[in-house]
């Protein structure tokens, strides 16, 4: 925790070649918390990227000092953002964590909306969602749309977690929470963030949800696909089975 008791915000941000993101990110992030007075750092976790995306994020750690940004390499067989936010967690410092895209799908100006509404209900984590008030998505064709509201309604259907978005990515969580429920959690991928939710539901965490505005990533290439949405599926039914 920072001097005085203050809260400190960590960001966990997952990259693989983001090059052309991250700068941006960064500096959104940097001016959102120093605008809004919330003391943080940014963790860069990347896996390895060709492109150079650790070059960029080694220059940052230079521009805003590595008391703000902190770049940590993870190479793994089976990336995915579980295993990226199991090891950006060893260099958390803060008591509370942010877990983000770092493609500009996730825009920094909602977290000091996601901070008041921590505060506000004592919630233990805040999560974004895009079916819920103005939330929304921007930037996906039908296809898409129809594979995310359809994962999401059978998931309310089956599992009945009592959030409105179970497979976005955009949440704050109070730090011991998210160590906790990454030592219950056993999927990957896409089903990953689901089994957050409800396993927080299963130990008696409290949620509270923010609208958020979703924009299709700028550069690169979206990481959904059928491999993603077929693993999608058998975790489900295995969340189902086990709980």
């Amino acid at each position: 925790m920072a001097a005085g008791g203050a809260d400190k915000f960590s960001v966990l941000l997952p990259t693989y070649n983001e090059r052309e993101n991250l700068p941006l990110v960064v500096w959104l992030l940097a001016r959102t918390f120093q605008e809004s007075g919330n003391n943080f750092e940014i963790i860069i976790i990347d896996d390895g990227s060709p492109d150079g995306t650790q070059e960029i994020a080694e220059q940052l750690e230079k521009i805003y000092g590595s008391d703000k940004i902190v770049m940590r390499e993870i190479i793994s067989v089976l990336f995915s953002s579980g295993t990226a936010y199991i090891h950006g967690m060893k260099h958390a410092t803060g008591n509370f964590v942010v877990i983000m895209d770092a493609d500009l799908s996730h825009h920094p100006k909602f977290i000091p909306e996601f901070i008041r509404k921590q505060k506000e209900g004592n919630f233990d984590i805040v999560s974004g969602t895009r079916y819920k008030g103005n939330g929304g998505v921007y930037g996906w064709d039908l296809k898409r749309k129809l594979i995310s509201r359809g994962a999401n309604f059978i998931t309310q259907v089956l599992l009945r977690p009592g959030a409105s978005d179970l497979t976005g990515s955009f949440r704050l969580y109070r730090k011991e929470v998210l160590q906790k429920l990454m030592e219950k959690c056993v999927s990957k991928g896409y089903v990953f963030q689901m089994e957050m939710i409800v396993r927080a539901r299963q130990l008696g965490y409290t949620i509270g949800e923010v609208p958020i505005s979703f924009v299709d990533r700028v550069y690169g290439e979206s990481k959904l696909g059928g491999n993603e949405i077929v693993s999608f599926l058998k975790g489900l039914l295995t969340l189902f089975a086990t709980t």
